[in-house]
């Protein structure tokens, strides 16, 4: 990946045909999201981030990335530009409810345990 560059961008309607391919290739179950970000690296889909909409805030719902580029950097730079995207549109939080997994990385990358699930301002 060194030298390559992720090019994210919010997921489109005619975007599900090739994530079901993605989840499939990799054994991810579930369907494709109506809302969120899609990482493409090398014109190939690598992450897929769905997200909901909240007052005053934007949920993960769920982050996958492909199994070979885990560890990668890949998914703290989709958290990244979901922040951004969450400032523009004034939210002022990101939150997420993650397993046991997955919330180490989410506090390595900033997020802070709440009470019902974790937690990332922004500034």
């Amino acid at each position: 990946m060194r030298g390559q560059r992720l090019f994210i961008r919010p997921i489109e309607s005619g975007d599900a045909g090739v994530l079901r391919r993605f989840f499939a290739a990799n054994d991810h179950p579930g369907e494709p999201p109506d809302l969120g970000l899609i990482g493409k690296l090398v014109g190939d889909v690598v992450a897929v981030l769905e997200m909901e909409l909240t007052a005053d805030a934007i949920r993960i719902a769920n982050l996958f990335v492909a199994p070979e580029l885990r560890r990668k950097r890949v998914g703290r730079y989709m958290v990244d530009e979901l922040g951004r995207l969450a400032r523009k549109m004034d939210r002022d939080r990101l939150t997420v409810r993650a397993g046991n997994e997955a919330a180490e990385f989410f506090r390595r990358i900033g997020f802070e345990d709440g009470e019902l699930e974790m937690v990332r301002k922004l500034t």
